[in-house]
């Protein structure tokens, strides 16, 4: 066993996620909850074996966490972080498999802090915070399958210390199903890989389908739950695509990824790690990933619909070849001119990640955010077709919770007894019905804070993605506080329709701001049977 030496401290593999750990750990609270992560704690509050707009592993996971450390918005952030921190430590494990040293790793790990999305991906809890690391982890284990890369005597070793290697990969690409299906392109893509190189020979062998099978029989639950339930996340993405999403034309969708590695100074490091995979001697061997990249590039390019962001787990395996491929060209120069070399690259992407930071990481004020962006000439976005406020449709979905929660207290607290018996709350997104359903969470308070006050909030129904699934249980529908309606809508289906307030949210996305909050009685039909009207899986 290798004896710990302080000098150890200063490796790459300790300080880069030690810088990472601490910036996240300064922003923990941030500006407040995400919109999904207040779905994400109603899904785990309904364990099942799949969900419409997602699988189930990070719902069992955040199931957990609250278990064991208790509901509020700091134990999800914590995991979401140490989440990040890992998958930028495989990264640069990736790195030194490959045969990549002190140099190398610190570049393919500040190619990774040069990203801003992985930024904010550690910033929140969602399946996101997951994925980049389970197709790190499956590019580790191929890697480690074949027996390519840094030649440590892999390929000499026996059939059953292969086939394990392929059954880890399988339980690896299982997981990875089980968290977010858009693992079925990394999938293809190490299908592809093997069968453009000279892997193809491991086909000739149980490895591969050991892989695939271990996969499937790991994806299997969640296929029962389609199946049992109609296919609705086939549904969910032909109406996201269609209704929700902007399109993407190629040539925006290739813009995105200069944005989404860090600019020119790292789109240049990617261009070098997917030239060194056709191009250089070394890089060469492990060609299978470069053709696991472009499988992927070109699904993405070519649907017409997907964001620049999906394909941000792939860059987990492209920048420790990049680097493994600059480090050994340093080699040829002087050591103090490989030295300046290397520390000026580092520099270059640590700086642009750092200017890009406030972007994906709310560690500025509101107000100096915005001055900020301002100096830049960064205007808010969105990939989705919804009109924009101050910030950006990531930032604005942390604001409006506590408004909404204390316009629907109000509400409530204004019926009387009999009909506060038989109240309801209909959301008409997963957003707002999340926000009611966990008060405190959206509030801003932690269990044993600050008691919101009142009598307990009734149930919450919607028509949105899971919440239909879930039905309207109990709730029949006689007295219904209705966010996200108008009054012509609900005077068709109830006989008094009364507006009480209007939630107003400034820095919230625009559509949900000065939403009306509507107390509708009697209804014409009863809830039960118009519930299936109320579905939209978007």
């Amino acid at each position: 066993m290798k004896q710990f030496r302080a000098a150890d401290l200063l490796s790459p593999l300790v300080i880069f996620p030690a810088v990472k750990m601490s910036l996240h750990a300064l922003t923990l609270r941030g500006y407040g909850v995400f919109r999904d992560e207040l779905y994400y704690v109603a899904c785990s509050d309904r364990l099942s074996a799949g969900y419409v707009d997602h699988p189930p592993l990070s719902i069992f996971v955040l199931r957990g966490i609250r278990e064991i450390f208790g509901d509020g918005l700091l134990p999800m952030r914590v995991a979401s972080a140490i989440l990040g921190v890992v998958t930028l430590l495989a990264i640069g494990l990736l790195t030194r498999r490959l045969g990549g040293g002190a140099i190398a790793q610190s570049l393919a790990m500040a190619a990774f802090l040069a990203s801003p999305i992985f930024w904010f991906l550690g910033h929140f809890y969602s399946m996101n915070s997951f994925d980049a690391l389970f197709w790190v982890v499956s590019a580790y284990v191929l890697i480690e399958a074949l027996g390519v890369g840094q030649d440590r005597g892999a390929e000499t070793e026996g059939p059953v210390g292969g086939n394990r290697k392929w059954l880890l990969l399988g339980l690896v690409l299982g997981l990875g199903l089980l968290n977010k299906i858009s693992v079925l392109w990394l999938g293809l893509g190490i299908a592809v890989g093997l069968l453009m190189t000279r892997e193809r020979r491991h086909f000739k062998t149980f490895g591969p389908w050991i892989a695939g099978g271990t996969a499937a029989l790991v994806f299997l639950p969640h296929v029962g739950w389609q199946i049992a339930t109609g296919w609705p996340t086939l549904e969910f993405i032909s109406n996201a695509t269609q209704n929700k999403m902007v399109s993407v034309s190629p040539l925006t969708f290739v813009a995105g990824q200069l944005e989404l590695v860090g600019g020119w100074i790292g789109g240049l490091f990617v261009l070098v790690g997917l030239a060194g995979f056709f191009f250089d001697v070394q890089a060469r061997k492990v060609s299978v990933l470069g053709w696991m990249y472009l499988t992927v590039f070109l699904v993405l390019m070519i649907n017409g619909a997907s964001r620049a962001g999906y394909l941000a787990p792939a860059y987990g395996w492209v920048w420790p070849v990049a680097a493994w491929v600059v480090e050994r060209r340093l080699k040829g120069l002087s050591a103090r001119v490989a030295g300046l070399l290397a520390v000026v690259m580092i520099l270059a992407l640590l700086l642009r990640g750092a200017v890009a930071l406030p972007f994906t990481l709310p560690i500025l004020e509101v107000e100096q955010y915005q001055a900020y962006a301002r100096t830049l000439g960064v205007e808010p976005s969105t990939s989705e077709r919804k009109e924009l406020g101050a910030l950006p449709q990531h930032y604005a979905d942390m604001f409006g919770w506590r408004e909404k929660v204390r316009a629907a207290r109000g509400a409530f607290e204004g019926l009387n007894p009999a009909e506060a018996e038989t109240a309801c709350f209909m959301a008409f997104n997963y957003g707002v019905a999340g926000a009611l359903e966990n008060e405190a969470l959206a509030l801003g308070t932690d269990p044993g804070g600050t008691d919101p006050g009142g009598r307990a909030l009734p149930p919450v129904v919607s028509g949105h993605n899971n919440y239909w699934l879930w039905g309207p249980g109990a709730c029949t529908g006689e007295v219904l506080i209705v966010f996200g309606s108008d009054l012509e809508e609900l005077s068709q289906h109830f006989d008094r329709v009364e507006r009480v307030d209007t939630v107003r949210c400034d820095l919230c996305m625009p559509y949900e701001n000065h939403q009306p909050v509507f107390v509708a009685r009697g209804p014409k039909t009863p809830l039960a049977e118009a519930w299936p009207m109320l579905k939209h899986y978007d």
